[in-house]
């Protein structure tokens, strides 16, 4: 069995993820270099991979200056850092596995798209959402033509309150102009799985939303700028700091994301430090935030298919993958698929034949590519991995996967419908199409 030898360049909660998962499939991946500025994270996978000091950077620049020495690079930077280093990594020689979205403009995206075109590399995107047990099989049942032709899609994505709290309001992807939009970043990937569900191209878009909730004029009176120097309201507001991130020691996400720790690693001390220095101990209506907080998005697809994403942060959600619920309305019947509830349950289906609804029979470990599908984000972060395995040694082909000449394409339908959202109009996606995918 070949081994690939990996890189990443930054190694923070998406980049441990990745290199953890290689970590645990040595017989396929060794990771051997780190580019990571800050120093805990950088430490933390240089000793967890055995990597040799000579291969550890604190930037991409460093990393990229000198010959390349492993077979993938995996970028995981902030969203509006991908560019240069996945350029460079390209012409050098590697592969890349790159976590979503590909870049903040469809120009960003055409051009690391180009680049790996020019130089023959291979690209998988991290739409880790497609890769779940759970979107495999309803994948299945649509390809096996159980709802029979699919007429219309609802699909939302329950953000979570607290879950937008922490990574939309205070966190990395608070602000538009320093990460990118709030469809871009986070439902990337259920466009992409909608394109991928139905098998079809979206024609036009429309869409609505805004940031409604998590400003300052909706800031409890009296509430100080940190949660931390006491709030009349703190008892009773679910956004509490010091509850979110110093009360509950369990929360190893939350706290070693404000700690910048990996996760587990913090202490008390390095929290409460973020809680009186960072944005993670700001009030949530006060931070300098500007991302919507709930949107719709309606498609219209070949054929007149139609489908609505909805993104709300006002739902129950899991901290990582969010709660997803999607109904395929087919020709033969309803289909409700729910992530986040007992397999068994996770399906369910009104048969137009027999008139009643039933839950499905699915066993989520067959499908899952070494293991049982329990994981990170559901299982994705694990077969993303799996599959990047597959199409690396031709396994698996470009078409069967969220590639970059494919994710651009459904890149293309968060920025029309952003442009539909500001424009207050329904946007042609042939336009983006002829324009960023010739």
């Amino acid at each position: 069995m070949k081994q690939f030898t990996a890189i990443v360049v930054g190694a923070g909660a998406r980049g441990k993820v990745y290199t953890d998962i290689m970590g645990d499939m040595s017989d396929k991946f060794k990771v051997v270099g780190v580019a990571e500025p800050i120093e805990d994270r950088r430490i933390y996978t240089k000793e967890k991979h055995g990597i040799k000091d000579e291969y550890v950077f604190n930037t991409w620049e460093d990393m990229f200056a000198i010959p390349k020495f492993a077979d993938i690079a995996i970028i995981t930077t902030l969203d509006r850092l991908h560019t240069a280093p996945a350029v460079k990594a390209l012409e050098l020689g590697y592969d890349l596995l790159l976590e979503k979205p590909v870049a903040p403009t469809p120009e960003e995206c055409r051009l690391i798209r180009q680049t790996a075109k020019k130089y023959g590399r291979k690209v998988l995107v991290c739409h880790t959402l497609r890769y779940t047990p759970f979107l495999k099989t309803l994948k299945h049942f649509l390809d096996e033509g159980l709802v029979g032709e699919v007429m219309s899609v609802e699909h939302m994505e329950c953000v979570g309150n607290a879950h937008f709290s922490h990574s939309f309001t205070r966190g990395n992807w608070s602000n538009s102009e320093e990460s990118s939009f709030m469809l871009l970043q986070k439902c990337c990937h259920d466009l992409d799985a909608l394109q991928w569900l139905l098998d079809k191209d979206c024609k036009r878009i429309q869409s609505f939303g805004s940031r409604s909730y998590f400003i300052p004029k909706n800031a409890p009176e009296g509430s100080p700028d940190y949660c931390i120097d006491g709030c009349p309201a703190g008892d009773d507001c679910p956004y509490n700091a010091m509850k979110l991130y110093y009360a509950d020691k369990n929360n190893h996400w939350f706290r070693g994301v404000a700690a910048q720790k990996p996760a587990g690693e913090e202490t008390d001390c390095d929290v409460l430090k973020a809680l009186r220095t960072t944005q993670y101990g700001k009030c949530v209506f006060k931070c300098n935030s500007d991302v919507v907080d709930h949107q719709t998005v309606n498609m219209e697809f070949e054929g007149g298919t139609t489908a609505t994403l909805t993104m709300s942060a006002f739902a129950k959600g899991d901290q990582t993958t969010g709660s997803r619920r999607i109904r395929v309305m087919g020709t033969k019947g309803d289909l409700i698929a729910n992530l986040g509830v007992p397999e068994k349950e996770a399906f369910s289906f009104y048969d137009f034949k027999t008139c009643r609804r039933e839950f499905l029979d699915v066993d989520f470990s067959k499908i899952m590519a070494g293991g049982n599908g329990i994981g990170s984000h559901a299982g994705g972060d694990e077969g993303l991995v799996a599959d990047l395995y597959d199409y690396l040694t031709d396994a698996l082909n470009a078409e069967d996967l969220s590639e970059i000449e494919v994710s651009c394409r459904n890149h293309m339908l968060a920025f029309a419908a952003e442009d539909a959202r500001l424009g207050g109009r329904v946007v042609s996606l042939d336009e983006y199409m002829d324009k960023y995918m010739d």
